[in-house]
């Protein structure tokens, strides 16, 4: 993996922030401009099979996450089977026959193509991240890498919100903390140490936290003070240098 492209996409997704918590409605809005894509949504799956839209980012990609839910077609569905699941003109034969019901609706809605990516950690499916343009097209090499690392954080937010099992003691593990600055700047001096997706190094920044019984915002401290370092060794992660 090249460590700029994943410092530059978070840094992006940072920048859509404004000094916010961070949210996948910035990763959402990182997406559309790294790839030039006319919209985004992130939709929680749960294993049950039901769908709740977390993020639509306008009117028809809200329609989109609706029609996949009420239709049971679609990129969206596909994506868990066949992993990415790209549709350049979902006008086309191929597309109206993979998808009666949802490829004509999903035009007339005002989508020409779409593009499913799967929030997944190994075989637990998370969600989708569904994006679409208003006109007939596909995503290069570099936009789509682009969007993968992208899911990839959206994917480690849903995770960080979602509930955890309480400790013993009844602590619960403390939430993401990205309205913390430090923790913006510690997520990317992570990547950097480690070669690894914004997602992995948020992961790796709030285990080391949890394990330690420690905030996440202090952890993030030590980071930027450079007091801790993270070590590609899994096993190296416990020791400050």
């Amino acid at each position: 993996m090249n460590t700029d492209r994943m410092l530059r996409l978070w840094t992006q997704v940072v920048e859509q922030a404004q000094d916010a918590p961070v949210g996948v409605e910035h990763v959402c809005a990182a997406v559309k401009s790294a790839t030039g894509v006319d919209g985004a949504a992130v939709t929680a799956v749960f294993g049950s099979g039901l769908r709740e839209t977390v993020y639509a980012s306008d009117r028809i990609a809200s329609e989109l996450e609706e029609l996949t839910m009420t239709l049971g077609e679609g990129p969206g569905v596909d994506v868990f089977a066949d992993g990415p699941a790209m549709a350049t003109d979902l006008t086309t034969s191929e597309c109206l026959a993979r998808w009666p019901a949802f490829a004509p609706a999903a035009a007339h809605a005002g989508a020409a193509a779409m593009f499913a990516l799967p929030l997944r950690v190994g075989a637990i499916r998370i969600g989708v991240m569904d994006l679409y343009r208003a006109e007939p097209g596909g995503l290069d090499g570099e936009r789509l890498a682009d969007a993968l690392l992208l899911a990839d954080t959206a994917c480690a937010l849903l995770l960080d919100a979602a509930q955890h099992d309480p400790r013993p003691n009844g602590r619960r593990p403390e939430p993401a903390g990205l309205a913390h600055p430090e923790v913006h700047q510690a997520t990317g001096m992570i990547i950097v140490q480690l070669g690894v997706t914004a997602a992995v190094a948020l992961i790796r920044l709030r285990a080391y936290a949890y394990a330690n019984d420690r905030r996440l915002r202090d952890v993030a401290g030590d980071v930027v003070a450079r007091r801790l370092r993270f070590d590609p060794d899994p096993d190296g992660d416990r020791s400050a240098r």
